[in-house]
């Protein structure tokens, strides 16, 4: 495989990675918090919820010989059917899942007492919360309690669940990577969000005419390839995402949607000036950090023009692009952030510009 190069964007397109966005500068971007037992920002991922779950389990079997959850693989155990057994099941077993949230909450919130503590989070107002926790009834739990713990210690900062579905954020937020006049004469642009387990790729409507500060902005159709189950290399990674673009540019044709000549694209990791990604890309499929790889120009050369006119891609960390969705909705603070709960726990800090 030939080194991919991009093309030169035209003025007012951000750089991959920018520090300085139309709407917020970006302070910091996945801040790794130490610990001598290793990274503390693995105290509040899915991971650590469930293994917070399994321990309770476990003392509960030696306690009273019996299991409330059933025979069960904790790993099986969805966060909806623990919200299901929050509203439906036995005080006992709703006790269960109190405590867990309880002592997650207590993780997450020694988590961001530690990143308030660093320099580029000081002052931060306000940290919206998404990924895959906040799309449960538990999880908004533990974000409220996490929230209640640090006002209890007279932290003065609102902790909230991000206000799009965290499946559908990473993609919304992908419309604050591009300059305003992309948007006109157009309907869509398109937008992916690449993850540990999935890949996501949709076409958001951002609706300008309905409200110019993008609070409007939707996604019209998406596709979910679950590459976790699947172990691809990159390369078919990379193809079956190209793939799952056009194929939502087809279904955009029918409709007789003007797509804009732009992708917007989240990733994991440190997103570089020219699009490379220096590190924190182990979790995605092959080696995406190689000097000989280059997703946008990789894109480039898949799909050279939409609608005629050239195709532009911007790439920034995933966690960012999923916090911008919020943007609309931040125009009451000035410092602010987002954490993306999942696999692992992805971080960023914002500054409203303009202010």
């Amino acid at each position: 495989m030939t080194d991919q190069v991009e093309r030169p964007k035209p003025p007012g397109f951000p750089a991959h990675g920018a520090t300085a966005l139309p709407a917020v500068s970006v302070d910091a971007v996945n801040a790794e918090l130490r610990t001598p037992e290793g990274f503390l920002g693995d105290q509040a991922s899915s991971g650590a919820f469930k293994q917070i779950l399994e321990a309770w389990r476990k003392t509960l079997k030696r306690v009273d010989d019996e299991d409330p959850l059933g025979e069960a693989p904790t790993a099986r155990i969805s966060r909806r059917q623990l919200d299901r057994l929050l509203a439906e099941g036995d005080a006992e077993v709703a006790g269960l899942v109190h405590g867990v949230v309880e002592e997650f909450a207590q993780g997450l919130a020694t988590v961001i007492r530690r990143l308030l503590k660093l320099k580029a989070w000081q002052d931060t107002q306000r940290i919206v919360v998404g990924g895959g926790m906040r799309g449960s009834r538990v999880g908004e739990l533990a974000i409220g309690r996490a929230g209640m713990l640090l006002k209890g210690e007279d932290i003065a900062l609102d902790l909230i669940p991000i206000r799009h579905d965290p499946d559908e954020a990473g993609m919304i937020g992908a419309t604050q990577l591009a300059p305003p006049w992309i948007f006109l004469g157009h309907d869509a642009l398109l937008a992916v969000d690449i993850g540990g387990s999935n890949i996501r790729a949709g076409l958001v409507r951002p609706h300008l005419k309905k409200a110019p500060d993008l609070s409007a902005a939707c996604l019209w159709d998406s596709e979910i390839w679950q590459h976790r189950e699947d172990k691809p290399g990159r390369e078919a990674a990379i193809d079956r995402l190209c793939d799952m673009l056009r194929d939502l540019l087809r279904k955009a044709e029918k409709r007789g949607l003007a797509v804009a000549p732009f992708i917007g694209v989240g990733c994991p990791g440190q997103i570089e000036a020219d699009g490379s990604i220096a590190r924190g890309g182990q979790n995605l499929p092959g080696n995406w950090e190689s000097s000989r790889f280059n997703l946008p120009g990789r894109l480039c050369e898949a799909i050279p023009t939409i609608g005629g006119h050239p195709t532009m891609v911007v790439m920034h960390n995933d966690a960012v692009v999923q916090g911008l969705s919020q943007v609309p909705w931040m125009g009451d603070v000035e410092r602010w952030g987002v954490l993306t709960i999942g696999t692992g726990l992805g971080n960023a800090r914002f500054t409203n510009r303009g202010k």
